[in-house]
């Protein structure tokens, strides 16, 4: 009755205004006609008829998913006390962390939807023999690999000790400078990084990039700090270590002289590299020079065996991307002796194969990267990262089935439709700021009009021929997966940049912005509900992945963005 009485009152309020000649109505009469629809949404929602008024709110079903469910709000909290938990509260009820994750939201409760439907298209592979050397065929036995646990158990770590015993016969620097070249190629990347990319100053061109790395904790602060967290996690780093020189074969007193020569020369590498601000400071990483003059400066390694032994060919510059870090490695490394160099290239080698190996150094692994590092208390599910290997070595080949059975044309148009609509309201808001010169806004309106704009799947699919497959050892695919990726990248060396290469699968669940490109992309598998559906209300799709598109188009014009 108090309700009803309420909604009177804004009725009366607002037939006066319309009495008045006020048709858009005063401050008032608007505000408590919102009052007015808010009531007999509660009243019709009480008295059980809600449903056929707000149907057009809830309309469009995909798989069973309403486009609003009701059920992720918490109605037992009012909206003005505490409006997050009001909008979010029965979805956090409904989503328990589980010991799997170390956090849950949207993004991660796709993914795991998303894991299920590439599970059936694999399910569906096993079904038929595929033809020998076929696509199918490699997914179906990268697959398996990862699944044959017996398989892996027995071999221990028998699938690198080849390779190991090469690190181990090195006898001087040239071979050292060509075994690391080896690992960059096929199992990981020592000492620091390089990679081919756009010129960040000429970005039609591809450019050869080295920069700093050799850290497997990643962040040199998890080296250099001395608070407790910092000095808890450097503990269970160096029993990591150790361990995995045990499983390897290393007497308990030889395991732990290597994890203590590996952590005091990953600690000098840390102590030489630059942090995180600098790092994301994109003017001081562009250090561009000629080849001659970074072997001439930074010869730490002999760079001319490691550019013939990774294929480096046709360049004559590159970029030194964070400088000090080279002029430090130069001057420390040449204090580390070869039998520490060759100690850290052993344990960088088992820390790329240890995913790939025994339960033993799985479990190593995951107790600390896992737990130590991320919060997860249990490993995922075994045909999950299965799943992970076959999504990174096979990404184009799994996502093109991935499209023809999960994502049509139409949603593809759809998304075209709401991005063009953004872009024109972003449009608007910039010619609207007061504090944004002509010129400048002029710049900003030429960039935003010349976004690259990437929706669902590549028009031109990847060609895995190349990639050999084999039922050996699932590490030793690892190690061709890799090779096969690294020659991909070599082909692009004094080349044009590609601006239609994607830098996302179409079944990976997030969307990214490309400085360099001026591209927004949006792949297949982001592009279903909860943050898209095709069928529901464009109100629900602009509050969905509406907000994902803003996002990525506001990276263009943000601290980063607005430097290209």
């Amino acid at each position: 009755r108090a309700a009803w009485a309420a909604a009177m009152r804004a009725v009366r309020y607002v037939m006066r205004d319309c009495r008045e000649g006020n048709f858009f109505l005063s401050g008032r009469g608007y505000v408590i006609f919102i009052y007015f629809c808010a009531i007999m949404k509660q009243i019709f929602m009480t008295l059980g008829v809600a449903a056929m008024m707000f149907a057009g709110c809830t309309q469009g079903k995909e798989e069973g998913k309403p486009a609003i469910d009701l059920a992720n709000f918490d109605n037992t909290v009012a909206a003005g006390e505490d409006f997050y938990q009001y909008a979010c509260g029965g979805w956090m009820a409904n989503n328990p962390l589980t010991p799997e994750y170390a956090r849950y939201g949207i993004f991660d409760q796709l993914d795991k939807e998303n894991q299920e439907k590439l599970k059936a298209l694999i399910e569906e592979l096993n079904a038929n023999v595929q033809e020998p050397g076929s696509v199918g065929e490699k997914i179906q036995i990268m697959y398996a690999l990862g699944l044959d646990t017996t398989k892996r158990n027995a071999e221990g770590a028998a699938p690198v000790m080849e390779q190991i015993a090469a690190i181990k016969a090195i006898s001087n620097m040239d071979e050292l400078s060509a075994m690391i070249a080896k690992m960059h190629v096929e199992s990981s990347s020592p000492f620091f990084g390089f990679g081919i990319g756009a010129d960040q100053k000429n970005s039609t061109m591809n450019l050869l990039r080295f920069s700093q790395g050799g850290l497997s904790m990643g962040d040199r602060d998890y080296y250099l700090l001395d608070d407790e967290s910092s000095v808890k996690i450097r503990a269970a780093y160096r029993e990591y270590i150790n361990k995995l020189f045990v499983l390897a074969g290393y007497s308990p007193e030889e395991a732990a002289a290597a994890a203590d020569k590996v952590l005091a020369l990953e600690t000098k590498i840390a102590e030489v590299s630059v942090d995180r601000a600098t790092r994301r400071d994109v003017h001081k990483n562009y250090n561009k020079m000629t080849v001659k003059e970074f072997k001439k400066n930074y010869g730490f390694i002999n760079w001319d065996i490691f550019f013939n032994e990774v294929g480096i060919k046709n360049s004559t510059e590159l970029n030194a991307s964070q400088k000090p870090f080279f002029e430090g490695m130069t001057k420390m490394m040449k204090k580390v002796s070869l039998e520490d160099q060759k100690e850290y290239l052993v344990f960088k080698l088992l820390n790329a194969a240890s995913n790939y190996l025994s339960d033993e150094f799985v479990q190593a692994n995951f107790a600390f990267y896992g737990k130590t590092m991320q919060g997860r208390e249990e490993l995922q599910p075994l045909w999950k990262r299965s799943l992970a290997v076959v999504n990174g070595s096979l990404a184009e080949a799994f996502g093109q089935m991935y499209v023809e059975k999960y994502f049509p044309a139409s949603s593809k148009e759809k998304m075209l439709e709401m991005v063009s609509n953004l872009q024109a309201a972003l449009g608007e808001r910039i010619n609207a700021l007061e504090w944004m010169s002509d010129e400048t806004k002029a710049k900003a309106q030429e960039k935003l009009g010349t976004f690259i704009v990437k929706v669902g799947y590549p028009d031109k699919w990847k060609d895995y021929t190349a990639l050999e497959i084999k039922n050996d050892s699932y590490w030793a695919n690892i190690c061709r997966s890799n090779i096969f990726s690294h020659n991909e990248m070599m082909e692009r060396e004094g080349q044009p940049v590609d601006r239609t290469k994607w830098g996302m699968s179409p079944q990976t669940v997030n969307a990214y912005y490309n400085p360099t490109t001026n591209e927004i992309c949006f792949p297949a598998a982001i592009l279903q509900p909860p943050f898209f559906n095709p069928n529901a209300d464009d109100a629900v799709n602009y509050g969905g992945i509406g907000v994902v598109i803003g996002h990525e188009m506001t990276h263009g014009f943000d601290d980063q963005g607005r430097n290209y």
